[in-house]
Formats: C-alpha cells, sequence, structure tokens
C-alpha cells in the first residue's frame, strides 16, 4: 500500500512539473500563421531571418512621466519566440524612478545591470528579504513566482534586461492587483487599516496606471 501511495505521489509530482513549465518545442521553431493563433505554424521554408529578429528595444522607454518603463519581448510582440519557452524585457529608470513590488507566475527571471546602480531584491515565502544594491554589470535572479522590485539609487538613469524562462511569463503588480481591481472595498479596509478617503486615493491611483 505504501509504495502505491509513494508512487502516486513521485508521478503527482512529474505531472505537476510538466503543466507548470512551458512545453517542449517538437519543431526547430514555429512562427505563427497570423497574430491571433500561436498554434499553427507557417511552413519553415517561409520563414526568412527577419522572423527571429526583433529591434523594438534598441532605444530607452520613455520613463520621463512615471521614472519608469519597461518593454516586454515575448511571444505576443516578437513571433520569432513561440514555442521557444523564453523571453526578456528592457526596463529603464529615471533617478529615483521605483519598479513596484510584482511577480510573474510562469517565470523566474535573470535580471542584468546594463547601466546604472538599483537596489534590486525579493520576498520569500517566508517574508524574508533579499536585497542589495546592484551595480553595472551584475546579475540576479528571482524565483519562480516570488515578488521582487527594483529602484534607481544612482545619481543617473539606469537600464536592466531581464530575460525568463517563458515565452509569456505573465506579470501581476501588486498595487494595481490590490488596488486597481474590483476587490470590495470594504475588505481593503480592513486588510490594510485603510479609511474609505485613503482607500479612494489609492483606487483612483492605481486604476489608471
Amino acid at each position: 500500500m505504501f509504495n502505491k501511495v509513494a508512487f502516486l505521489l513521485v508521478l503527482l509530482h512529474f505531472i505537476i512539473i510538466t503543466i507548470a513549465s512551458d512545453p517542449d518545442p517538437i519543431n526547430d521553431f514555429c512562427i505563427p500563421k497570423s497574430e491571433d493563433n500561436s498554434f499553427s505554424c507557417k511552413n519553415s521554408s517561409t520563414a526568412t531571418v527577419e522572423d527571429f529578429i526583433f529591434s523594438g528595444i534598441k532605444l530607452p522607454g520613455n520613463f520621463k512621466k512615471t521614472g519608469f518603463s519597461s518593454m516586454g519581448v515575448n511571444s505576443n510582440v516578437f513571433s520569432g519566440l513561440n514555442t521557444l519557452g523564453v523571453s526578456f524585457v528592457r526596463a529603464d529608470f529615471d533617478v529615483g524612478g521605483v519598479n513596484v513590488p510584482h511577480f510573474h507566475p510562469r517565470a523566474t527571471e535573470v535580471a542584468f545591470v546594463l547601466e546604472g546602480k538599483i537596489y534590486s531584491g525579493f520576498v520569500d515565502t517566508k517574508n524574508k528579504v533579499f536585497a542589495k544594491v546592484l551595480e553595472k554589470g551584475e546579475v540576479m535572479v528571482f524565483p519562480r513566482g516570488l515578488v521582487h522590485f527594483q529602484m534607481n539609487v544612482g545619481d543617473g538613469p539606469a537600464t536592466i534586461f531581464g530575460s525568463f524562462d517563458s515565452q509569456n511569463p505573465g506579470l501581476m503588480r501588486i498595487p494595481n492587483a490590490v488596488f486597481g481591481s474590483e476587490i470590495k472595498e470594504e475588505l481593503l479596509e480592513k486588510a490594510f487599516g485603510l479609511s474609505s478617503k485613503e482607500l479612494s486615493k489609492l483606487k483612483k491611483r492605481f486604476s489608471l496606471s
């Protein structure tokens, strides 16, 4: 009986791992026939080198208004990534700019500081913070699904490149998910000890961002 239970637990473990990660590709590549259907590949003989090149992040994003700008490069905007299980992002920070606490439900991220000084870190499930000021050329990893954050603490603009082990890692910004959604206001007031006036200000700010 014990052996059967152990076998089922091991089997369940591998099933969960399989479901939780991007599937392995069965072809060299899969350039979608259309933007609306990523499951149907065009004939590989019609693919060109341009299908595997993306030029949309050569220049910084517009971070002057908010202090932060990010440009995600996933399979939705770069068809060459389709079925390959990888994606990346460029993030630009003005002085003092902040990438608010957020997480990626489907991917681990590796962040490389291209320029500047970035206070960077994540929080584990025991609420322990792992954070440090990273300088140009340094790299930090954010484990899958854990909340992480960044802030430019240098005296000039900063840039980070992040890579993901999923073609569509997903993004949940904590302030937007909590205060920019339609969670019942009474619950938020009790959960965060906020007055209705304070909550109203937060909801107005994050529902528009």
